[in-house]
């Protein structure tokens, strides 16, 4: 059977599928922070330990803030932790739904997409985004190949772009995006990319496309980009079911360093990586589509949302790469890039100390285990820390935020380029 007709039966099959919508009203929303390791131990402890209370960021430093939506009828056991370990805490939110439909009025979304309307102004589901990428193929033959790189847990395909524009014998860049089901602006500015590759008359753009075969897969995580918009926006994790909670962190869940630092035993946590290294057939079969490459790909990208940070490994050691000083080099390139149309400010650096902990994610699998020497993160806009607004960036500044992505992603070509990556 063809990829086509499989991604077609795929789709029919789950298609009668429905949940209803989850909803979070006078669930109220606290931004905490720990003051030392003892605090820092119960707010670990906490984490996972209920359905109800819900923890948006990791729990992995002492002095970095971490914002928890929990259930009203949790709040007197929540705050009652929270003072016998005199943790302080905010109040962001008393009624979570109303905040997020408040933000929701600005975050457009489209379906049932045609090549003729399929645009950079709305959110689009996934289906509507597998049929753009099917005409592509169509419209570009011997340019742009359809790609399967894994399957999911539902059986669906995890779908991708081959572009390969005047021959196959090319350095590669794969980029990937959306293994974080929530963070809506990575697929939407991966789609993008495809569609500058394909049409820009930007000469900068031309020479990317030109110069370089690309994979792109916008969505790393579809069962749990489908969830986002069918049932409960803040899914964050895959949909494999583990007794009574369900999905493992993908990007968590790579076998490199597995679950050494920054992640969760508990399957209830946003942070759990897995019973075992490449649990999740999501990231089995896409680490052996990339094996696959082995040898062609130079460059690694992984698109996430949100703080406006640009990282590269290690995110389970704060010991640096061998190739720290051009890592370093291509990064400085990249950020100066990103602020050149819109001045938006990126920081960053190596995972473990810009951001935090993060053992078995995709960048540190591929740089590690792949030899790809060269491999980069992107958290996109906003930089706010606020989860209202971070994961729910306005469907208005896709285009914004995408065009400054490829500005620096031009930039970042360049410098590995400079630096022999791509001989």
């Amino acid at each position: 059977m063809s990829l086509t007709k499989c991604l077609v039966f795929a789709l029919l099959a789950i298609a009668s599928v429905s949940a209803e919508k989850v909803r979070y009203d006078n669930y109220r929303m606290y931004k905490v922070a720990s003051e030392n390791a003892k605090q820092l131990s119960v707010l670990k402890e906490l984490e996972g330990s209920s359905d109800s209370i819900l923890f948006m960021d990791g729990v992995h430093l002492v002095g970095a803030d971490v914002q928890i939506v929990v259930a009203p009828h949790k709040v007197p056991d929540f705050l009652e932790i929270l003072g016998k370990a005199e943790i302080k805490y905010q109040l962001v939110s008393s009624d979570l739904q109303k905040s997020m439909d408040e933000v929701d009025e600005k975050v457009a979304i489209k379906g049932r997409a045609t090549r003729a309307s399929y645009n950079w102004a709305e959110y689009y589901e996934l289906d509507d985004t597998y049929s753009w990428l099917q005409t592509l193929a169509n419209q570009y033959p011997g340019v742009v190949t359809l790609i399967e790189g894994g399957k999911t847990y539902q059986g669906r395909s995890i779908l991708g772009v081959r572009i390969t524009k005047g021959g196959s014998n090319k350095p590669g860049i794969f980029l990937e995006a959306g293994i974080h089901a929530r963070e809506w602006i990575a697929p939407a500015a991966a789609t993008y990319i495809i569609n500058q590759l394909l049409t820009s008359e930007d000469e900068a753009i031309k020479q990317l496309a030109e110069n370089y075969t690309w994979y792109v897969l916008p969505h790393a995580n579809p069962d749990g980009f489908v969830y986002t918009h069918t049932t409960d926006r803040l899914w964050r994790k895959t949909r494999t079911p583990y007794g009574s909670c369900f999905g493992a962190d993908p990007n968590r869940n790579w076998a490199f360093h597995w679950n050494e630092v920054g992640a969760s035993s508990s399957a209830c946590s946003d942070t759990y990586a897995g019973p075992s290294a490449f649990s999740e057939i999501e990231t089995f079969s896409l680490s052996k589509y990339i094996e696959s490459l082995k040898g062609k790909i130079q460059l690694y990208i992984s698109l996430h949302a949100y703080s406006q940070y640009l990282l590269y490994p290690y995110g389970h050691t704060a010991d640096l790469p061998d190739n720290v000083a051009d890592f370093k080099q291509v990064f400085d390139a990249s950020i100066a890039a990103v602020s050149k149309k819109f001045g938006t400010k990126y920081t960053g650096g190596n995972i473990y100390d810009a951001i935090y902990p993060a053992a078995g994610a995709s960048v540190d699998w591929a740089y590690g285990t792949q030899d790809v020497r060269m491999s980069f993160c992107y958290e996109l806009r906003p930089s706010s820390t606020s989860y209202l607004t971070g994961f729910r960036l306005p469907a208005e500044q896709i285009v914004p935020a995408s065009q400054e992505l490829l500005d620096s992603i031009v930039a970042m070509a360049a410098e590995v380029k400079s630096l022999g990556y791509f001989d």
